[in-house]
């Protein structure tokens, strides 16, 4: 095994990675290892989990599950901050694994860790209550909400501490019980993160699973779960909720979004451009609500091009911000995405040539105005959104596309001067998870943001999803939602309670 280090030397070869399950750390006959993608150099061994883990793992959290659905809400949120409370004791080691997974730089690492930690802190103190949903001279109906059972997180490779946190803290305050399968691209941190959480949590209320596409597939079968969220491509979604709609689970999708940023003809460019290359650059345009379609009103448009090739020039190796793409299947998607430009005689204004050094590394990459058909403007730049037809071995799937995001720096810059044209250019089925909108005009800013089809809306800001904000995609983008109060009530059942008087 390759040892993890790093430039000074510092080691962390030693470190080791468990399944963890009904409280226990367990290891597996079967290992794999990450490539860093910074360095294209192998990192720990992690075990893979078999069919009898996952049983295991089902039977420890419908056990732990009849005594967890009776805590009450101030002692869940005692839980919820103990929790909080251990992600920062443990910041160093869970920030240095998740910047060796992910190729992030420490410094967004360690900012990771914390929003993982706030995430708990927030649903501390929110809490879901009984309300009254009729009453007359004969009846009162009180709406109550309460647990559903086990949830299966299947969490992705682009954010894994922040969007599994958000899982695993939804399931918890409402009082279930959670099984976390990480993307086999990045499982160490959420292992390191469920293995710490035992000291402060009761058996088999939050365990985790490592492994790829049979793991996935038999998660989203397995009659002892009651729902699964999913953070990934259409396609997977597509095929968990076919697979849940067997045993009737309830599913929650968080999926890819082929997102639209609007700069309208009074915006100020000075403002905005550095806000728009933020929102297409960060991560290497790995998020999933990065702008990936950047529509500039025409009478901006030149002084827009000017400003932001500029801009893209600060996101590079050296960027704190940058980052390499995760995996080689991504960097390979990516590379044909610009070949396919220019194979096409798409105008590339800066970057677009891959070097031959280590790790996988895309320059910010500009095209001017590609046609509206072309495969970068219509597809997400991720993967088809039309479900496939099944392989022979469906679950590859969930293995080798568990991806919810653009997973390259890769901007189309298109123009617009009708207002309704714009407005359907941004609507398509794909894109329905975020936008973005530039004006200093707020109310013009709110009548276009109304007419586009999608679950969020950033005004005069680049596109990141809030902890207090509701966040579900519309259309092909999602199905249910998280975060917020409102996203609390997709973890729950409502139980209605009739007092005839």
């Amino acid at each position: 095994m390759s040892a993890a280090t790093e430039p000074n030397g510092d080691t962390y070869s030693g470190l080791t990675f468990y399944n963890v399950i009904d409280g226990k750390q367990r290891s597996s006959e079967v290992k794999e290892q990450v490539i860093d993608p910074r360095t294209e150099e192998s990192l720990w061994d992690v075990p893979v989990a078999s069919a009898q883990d996952l049983d295991d793992a089902v039977d420890a959290a419908n056990r732990a599950f009849k005594t967890w659905k009776h805590t009450t809400q101030t002692e869940r949120q005692k839980f919820l901050q103990d929790i909080a409370d251990c992600l920062r004791a443990n910041k160093d080691v869970l920030a240095h694994v998740h910047m060796k997974e992910t190729g992030k730089s420490l410094i967004m690492a360690s900012t990771d860790v914390e929003v993982a930690a706030l995430h708990f802190e927030y649903y501390k103190g929110v809490t879901l209550e009984d309300d009254v949903q009729y009453e007359d001279d004969t009846v009162k109906i009180v709406g109550t909400y309460v647990p559903i059972g086990v949830l299966a997180a299947i969490s992705p490779w682009n954010f894994p501490m922040i969007l599994s946190s958000v899982k695993v803290v939804s399931a918890l305050a409402t009082g279930n019980c959670v099984i976390i399968k990480p993307s086999p691209f990045t499982p160490y941190a959420i292992l390191k993160f469920c293995e710490l959480a035992q000291s402060v949590l009761p058996p088999g209320v939050f365990q985790a699973l490592s492994g790829g596409a049979d793991l996935g597939e038999r998660i989203t079968l397995h009659p002892g779960i009651h729902h699964v969220s999913f953070t990934g491509t259409v396609a997977v979604g597509q095929r968990i909720l076919q697979n849940c709609a067997k045993t009737m689970k309830k599913v929650v999708l968080e999926l890819a979004g082929n997102n639209a940023a609007i700069i309208c003809e009074d915006a100020d460019l000075e403002k905005v451009v550095p806000s728009v290359a933020y929102g297409c650059f960060y991560h290497g345009g790995q998020v999933c609500v990065a702008s990936k379609r950047v529509y500039v009103h025409e009478t901006l448009y030149d002084k827009f091009m000017e400003l932001f090739v500029e801009e893209s020039k600060k996101y590079s190796q050296h960027n704190i911000l940058y980052s390499p793409l995760s995996n080689r299947t991504n960097f390979e998607r990516a590379k044909s995405f610009i070949e396919d430009s220019k194979k096409n005689n798409h105008e590339i204004v800066t970057g677009g040539e891959i070097s031959d050094e280590k790790g996988f590394w895309i320059p910010p990459t500009i095209v001017a105005k590609p046609p509206e058909e072309s495969l970068l403007v219509q597809e997400e730049q991720f993967g088809k959104h039309i479900l496939p037809k099944p392989p022979p071995k469906p679950a590859r799937i969930i293995h080798e596309t568990n991806t919810p995001c653009s997973p390259a720096p890769i901007a189309p810059v298109l123009t617009w001067s009708n207002e309704d044209d714009v407005i359907a250019r941004a609507n398509l089925d794909n894109a329905g998870l975020g936008a973005s909108l530039y004006t200093p005009d707020l109310e013009k800013a709110r009548r276009i943001a109304q007419r586009l089809e999608s679950g969020s809306v950033w005004i005069n800001r680049f596109e990141r999803p809030h902890f207090g904000a509701y966040f579900a995609g519309w259309k092909l983008s999602g199905f249910g939602g998280e975060l917020g109060k409102h996203g609390l009530y997709n973890y729950c059942q409502v139980q209605c309670l009739h007092f005839h008087k």
